[in-house]
């Protein structure tokens, strides 16, 4: 017999949602072999089972968020016995059992039985029948006062879930105060309309669960780190050159396009290697830096989130393997086959908004890290070229702005700059050519 426990995720992660459970009651499942879905704030994944044997209990349904270290099953050795049954039950702690005179009950683990205080109206569920609460849940309801008599759950057996206490609060806060007036005479778009009016054609779109963790991570990164934005241009016509003329064999022998990423990505290797401090993060009141650049790339969701898969040890790979890495990661991490351990321990960040035209972005920084680099737009301008004699002429090359956000704590705007110089320097004239045979 195991208890299967919500494994620790990453290192900011405290909670996940069960999104599906892959196995059911009954099912035999192998060591490592996917039990359920898990959605967290850093990804949707399989967890693989951590023993072999036969799932006998549920304790956690679909749609539930629980803490890290709870309760999810409990896989036996055996058959299910009987009585067992896939309706989500709280597991009995084992202990010896006293003389009968002597017995009493054992309190279980999480998600516990919740039973109303003395001063709060009684229920509609019977006491012989109460009804599970994960500690979310529990706090949700305590901290809006809402009688969970009043809710009909929809998760398994009719239990009460986050997203049925998350909906009763914003009906409460979308539920107007007074009467509804009269409908205003004032012209549409003349501004006199407070809100959305039923029929006005406006829809109400949930944030979902990746919305709303993102939101609080960014603000969270906001209320932690001073950010500063330091940007510069730089010229990309050594990269363009190459990329033009390795376009077609690169795209045959790979089977992706050759973009302008994979470069940046190497020549940031290169240039943390000689500015450590910002290939580092903050530990309480430490700046750790980090001997390997972790690299995170930020992959879009099809508009629906950010994810930032790690390409490991990047300081150790060519150009060619960097990219083959970052399309797999990005690849997978759409089709949600991520594992944990993919999308945590970065030390450095690359956000890539430049493939829509961006002119310059400031983005958030992913903690604890130091720093994020934004790689912007790259289009044709005239720039001012030097020849050998040290004439100057006006060229077309592919340019574009390098933004990188940094946290005041660990270092000041002259490294930033200097940081920034190194690797515009790398990028307008390493011999890509030789990079990438």
């Amino acid at each position: 017999m195991a208890d299967v426990l919500l494994p620790q995720l990453g290192e900011t992660v405290t909670e996940g949602t069960i999104i599906r459970w892959i196995k059911q009651i009954g099912d035999e499942v192998a060591r490592d072999e996917p039990l359920f879905e898990i959605s967290t704030d850093k990804v949707d994944s399989e967890v693989p089972s951590p023993v072999a044997g036969v799932l006998t209990q549920v304790v956690v349904p679909e749609g539930e968020t629980v803490e890290v270290g709870a309760l999810l099953a409990i896989i036996s050795d055996g058959p299910v016995g009987e009585g067992e049954t896939s309706e989500p039950v709280a597991a009995e702690v084992e202990a010896p059992a006293p003389a009968p005179e002597q017995q009493a009950p054992v309190a279980p683990p999480e998600p516990v039985v919740e039973a109303p205080p003395e001063d709060e109206p009684p229920t509609a569920v019977p006491r012989t029948e109460p009804r599970l609460l994960s500690p979310v849940v529990r706090k949700l309801v305590n901290e809006h006062g809402i009688d969970i008599s009043t809710i009909e759950g929809s998760g398994v057996g009719g239990r009460i879930t986050r997203a049925d206490v998350e909906e009763i609060i914003r009906q409460r806060r979308s539920a107007p105060e007074a009467p509804a007036s009269p409908p205003s005479t004032a012209p549409a778009g003349t501004g006199a309309e407070s809100g959305a009016a039923p029929g006005d054609g406006s829809v109400i779109v949930p944030l979902s669960n990746i919305r709303r963790t993102i939101g609080r991570h960014m603000v969270a990164s906001k209320v932690t780190s001073p950010h500063v934005l330091t940007a510069v241009e730089v010229d990309f016509e050594g990269v363009e050159r190459v990329r033009r003329a390795a376009r077609s064999a690169w795209r045959t022998e790979e089977g992706f396009s050759l973009t302008y990423l994979p470069f940046i990505a190497r020549a940031v290797c290169d240039a943390l290697g000689d500015f450590p401090h910002i290939n580092a993060s903050i530990d309480g009141k430490d700046l750790v830096l980090h001997r390997s650049v972790h690299l995170a790339v930020a992959v879009d969701l099809d508009y629906q989130g950010l994810l930032a898969p790690v390409v490991r040890d990047a300081e150790t790979k060519r150009l060619r393997a960097i990219a083959r890495e970052v399309v797999d990661l990005a690849a997978r991490a759409r089709r949600k086959e991520l594992s944990a351990s993919e999308v945590t321990g970065g030390t450095f960040t690359i956000t890539n908004p430049g493939q829509y035209g961006t002119m310059m972005q400031f983005p958030i920084i992913n903690q604890p890290q130091v720093a994020i680099l934004s790689t912007d737009g790259i289009s044709r301008r005239p720039v001012v070229v030097t020849g050998e004699s040290g004439d100057e002429a006006i060229a077309i090359h592919s340019v574009g702005v390098l933004a990188l956000a940094w946290d005041h704590r660990a270092f000041d705007g002259a490294y930033v700059a200097a940081f920034l110089d190194r690797l515009r320097h790398i990028i307008q004239t390493r011999d890509w050519e030789a990079e990438i045979l």
